[in-house]
Order: C-alpha cells, then sequence, then structure tokens
C-alpha cells in the first residue's frame, strides 16, 4: 500500500457490515472487491449500498458524486478474484467461530503475502481467530460500530502475534477512510464497545425483572437522559466535568454509592485510589482544571445544538 495509490479492499462477506465497509471504503475513494459465498445477495448489496450512499448524499455527509463511488464497488465471483493484488481484507461472515476460522484460513492461503488480514467479528478475540493461519502476523481485528459508515469508531485487536507494522498500516488505512481507530491493547472478549454496551443491558434487563421500570422507560431515559450528554462527552469527562473537583471529587462521593450497586449484582470492582489516578492523570492532560468551566459551557451549547436538531422527531 502506498501514500499516493488509494489502497485496495476485499471484503468477504456482502451482508449487512460487508456493505456498509463497502460505503465506508469506497466513499474515501478506495477501490473495493465485494465477495459473498452466496453470490445472489451481491445485487441486493449493491441496492443496499447505493440506498446508504444515497441517505448520506441528502444529509450532507459525503463528498463526491454517488456514482463514482458506487463505480468503486466491484462484485468479486469467488474468492481469488477478490482477494487478487488486495492491500487489506476485511472478513464479515456470521459470528461463528469455525466458520471463520475455516475462511480466514483459505484467505491467508490466497491473498497477498504484503496485505493485512481483519475480522469484524463482534466478541471473538483474534488469537482464536487467527493462531492457526498462514502469516498470522499481519492479521488482527477491526471490530467497527454498527453501522460504520455511521459510527465513525473502529476497535483496533492485535493478537500477541500482530506485528506492530500490521497495526500500524490499519490505524493508518482507517484514518484515511475517516474512521477513528480504537487501540485495544489486551484481548479480552467482546473488546470495549460490546463491554460497555453489555453492562447497560445487564442493568437494564435487571431493572424490568425487578419491577423497578419498563423497557420503553429505560429507552427514554437513555435516549432523552444520559445519551444525550454522551453523544458530547465519554462517561469520564462527562463525570469530569459535573463535579466539583473533577474526577476525583467525583469517585470521592460517589464511589462509594456505585460500589454498592455493584455489589447488588454480585460485582465486586470498587474504584481504588490507584484506577481514580490513572484516569484523572488523563483528564488533567487533556483538560486542566481551571479550564473545566469553559469545557462544560461548551458541552451545554453542544447539547443545545443536538436538542434543536431533535426537536419534533419523537413527537
Amino acid at each position: 500500500m502506498t501514500t499516493t495509490e488509494p489502497p485496495i479492499i476485499a471484503l468477504i462477506g456482502a451482508g449487512t457490515i460487508g456493505t456498509a465497509w463497502a460505503v465506508v471504503f469506497a466513499a474515501a475513494g478506495m477501490p473495493v472487491r465485494l465477495y459473498d459465498a452466496e453470490t445472489a445477495r451481491l445485487p441486493t448489496a449493491l441496492d443496499m449500498a447505493r440506498a446508504r450512499l444515497s441517505d448520506l448524499a441528502a444529509h450532507g455527509l459525503i463528498d463526491g458524486d454517488m456514482d463514482d463511488i458506487m463505480a468503486r464497488i466491484t462484485p468479486a465471483a469467488n474468492l481469488e478474484t477478490a482477494l487478487a493484488g488486495a492491500d487489506h481484507v476485511q472478513e464479515n461472515a456470521p459470528e461463528d467461530l469455525d466458520l471463520k476460522r475455516d475462511l480466514l484460513a483459505r484467505v491467508a492461503a490466497i491473498a497477498p503475502a504484503g496485505c493485512t488480514i481483519a475480522s469484524s467479528t463482534s466478541f471473538i478475540e483474534p488469537s482464536r481467530l487467527f493462531g492457526h493461519v498462514k502469516g498470522r502476523e499481519r492479521c488482527l481485528v477491526l471490530h467497527p460500530g454498527n453501522p460504520p459508515f455511521l459510527i465513525r469508531v473502529v476497535e483496533v485487536v492485535p493478537a500477541p502475534f500482530t506485528a506492530p507494522e500490521t497495526v500500524a498500516r490499519c490505524n493508518a488505512l482507517l484514518t484515511r477512510a475517516a474512521m477513528a481507530p480504537i487501540a485495544v491493547n489486551k484481548e479480552v472478549e467482546g473488546f470495549v464497545f460490546n463491554r460497555l454496551q453489555g453492562a447497560l443491558l445487564r442493568e437494564a434487563y435487571c431493572l424490568v425483572r425487578d419491577g423497578v421500570t419498563t423497557a420503553a422507560d429505560i429507552d427514554r431515559i437513555v435516549r432523552d437522559g444520559m445519551g444525550i450528554r454522551l453523544a458530547v462527552t465519554g462517561p469520564f469527562e462527562n463525570a469530569d466535568l459535573n463535579a466539583q473537583g473533577g474526577i476525583e471529587g467525583h469517585a470521592k462521593r460517589m464511589g462509594p454509592s456505585y460500589a454498592r450497586l455493584g455489589a447488588e449484582r454480585g460485582q465486586n470492582d470498587p474504584w481504588t485510589d490507584e484506577m481514580v489516578a490513572t484516569v484523572a492523570a488523563e483528564r488533567r492532560a487533556a483538560l486542566p482544571l481551571d479550564r473545566k468551566d469553559a469545557r462544560a459551557a461548551w458541552r451545554d451549547r453542544a447539547v443545545m445544538t443536538i436538542l434543536r436538531a431533535r426537536r419534533g422527531l419523537f413527537d
């Protein structure tokens, strides 16, 4: 892959995620080969890609002509055609370990020696996916938010055997495609996105089970409450801005209460002084306390912008 010529992308699997990846890479000027073992799925995938691009264009979220972007997406009749000359391979098969392992072994045996090979798996660690494949040092997981043409973060998850240059190449590729690479420094099932998402869903299910509230009201409190703030700031920055004394003050006052709530669910993970200090050091490097009020005012204005855009949406 060079910095002047666009990299060639091979997408293996033309379902929802594979088609969304096609939109992302093609919109960024990259030629895309789209392959699926069920070749009858390819026309539907192309129609879906065009519909996604049409929606993005209507909202001013893509640059360039839609027909030019679609022309960069080429259906491939077989795996060999899809992989020929590829710089990057993104596998998007169903979340089945055995299926993925077999498919990735075939891909690694055919793909050019210099290309990176990634899986879009949502939960499976790369060591379990790629431990048996040829040239495994060029392999890793790139887990996107769904759908990636809207949710522009991608978890970059190397295995212990993944070469550092593979990670660097994928970071550069994602940045070129206007995606935000998120470093996952340790293999854990579900990575970061789904662990955070799962924690919220676990508590939500328990609250419904225990008769505390309804599913509809949980959706409402997230959508119209915490979700509005978290669309602008993450959980650490939000706590940092909301509490006197920043994140350390928040942890001191709220930590014991959150520890009791966790203990109700059998979770014993109190916020230790060391944990809080690690997060606080990151926050103070990003935002000194004397700038906190200005940042909170910026957050409030950003929330107002979201509220204005949402006006009438849920009426």
